[in-house]
């Protein structure tokens, strides 16, 4: 998901540097969705993994 995320940023990046601005701050939203799914998901993750009785790596 996070390769998903900056994939939408550098399309943001390069949208927004060629002047298409609809273009380019839709895939930076959809790049900032994509990135607060992932650390939500994250930190979902390494808290059922230290209530599962494993340490964090």
């Amino acid at each position: 998901m996070l390769g998903w995320a900056l994939t939408f940023l550098v399309i943001a990046l390069i949208a927004a540097a060629l002047g298409f601005g609809g273009i380019a701050g839709a895939s930076a939203g959809i790049a900032k969705i994509l990135f607060v799914i992932f650390l939500i998901l994250f930190v979902v993750a390494m808290v059922a993994r230290a209530m599962g009785g494993k340490p964090p790596v």
